[in-house]
Order: C-alpha cells, then structure tokens, then sequence
C-alpha cells in the first residue's frame, strides 16, 4: 500500500502527448491508469492496522492545504528508472509527505527513512539501459500547474504467476480541507 497524489485527466493528456515518440521498446512503461505521486510507501499492511491508518490519513488530508504543482522535464534513477520531475509547492508537497510517512509510523508500520523525491515513475529499464537519452528528450516538457484534490490510499497486487504491471486499487480518498 501507499499513499499517493493523482494527476487529473488533462495533466495526465498532457504528459502522453509529451512520451508519444519517444520510443525505447526495451523499457516496460508504465500504465497510464497507474501514473502517481507517491507520498508514502507503506508495503504490506496487516488489516487491524489499516483502520488506524486511514484514520490517520484522513487527518493529514484534513489538516492539509492541497498543493499545487507542476510536471516536467525528466529525470532518471540510475540506468534503471526514468521519471518526470513534480515541481510547484514542493515544500508543501514534501510537508504533506512527511505527515502520510508519519501515520504510517504511528499506525505500527515500519517505513524506510529515505529522502522524499518527487517524482511520477514513467517507465523502469533493464540493468544498464543509457537513459540519458530519454531524459534530454524529455527536457522541455512542462506541464499545466494543478492541485491537488485528494489523497488517496492505494493498494498494490501483483496477480499470482503474473509478469505484468501490478494492480492498483484505490482503497480509500480524503479531500485536502486544511
């Protein structure tokens, strides 16, 4: 599970037109329907702890005035991953962020502690895939500001015996109020 940002429809029109023509079969990109901000990665959530967490969740949106941001450029993890950058109110994204990381913590969960990076994942490449290539090409797309509406709780299956992308399922949305 994670807690996640969704682009509406005409940022996500807008980030297609911009991918159209780059090519590069040998990535395995990612599904439109699944394009996000992730906030928070929880990985498995027992459900006893899943009450609390949405209940601390619906707090943090609550509490929250809803970012708005901005895709554009790109940009890569290593040779393995290439992304499009998320920029605009990254404080308040980032500050949004370290709440959902927090209720994750507060509900019994024990979460990574690596510097939050926003970003929307594109497409993931085999070990030493040039993805600079990519990323220049991507240089000059700049998205359409948006906010932010809601924050989601997402889960993530992958289908027994499957090798296809996982399973997106939105469990649960708050609309940001603060």
């Amino acid at each position: 599970m994670f807690a996640a940002l969704v682009p509406p429809a005409a940022v996500l029109d807008e980030l297609e037109a911009a991918l159209a023509g780059l090519g590069a079969p040998e990535l395995r990109w990612t599904v439109r329907a699944q394009w996000h901000v992730t906030l928070a990665f929880y990985g498995d959530v027992h459900p006893r702890i899943l009450g609390d967490l949405r209940g601390l969740l619906s707090r943090v949106a609550a509490a929250r005035p809803a970012p708005t941001l901005a895709l554009g450029g790109g940009g890569r993890f290593g040779d393995r991953v290439l992304w499009t950058r998320v920029g605009g109110d990254t404080e308040r994204l980032a500050r949004t962020a370290a709440r959902a990381q927090a209720a994750g913590r507060r509900a019994g969960l024990s979460l990574d502690a690596r510097r939050y990076r926003p970003h929307l994942t594109l497409a993931r490449a085999p070990a030493g895939t040039d993805l600079r290539p990519l990323v220049s090409r991507l240089a000059g797309f700049t998205g359409t500001p948006w906010t932010a509406a809601d924050l989601h709780l997402v889960s993530s299956t992958s289908p027994p015996g499957s090798t296809g992308p996982p399973v997106y399922a939105t469990v649960a949305s708050w609309p940001f109020t603060g």
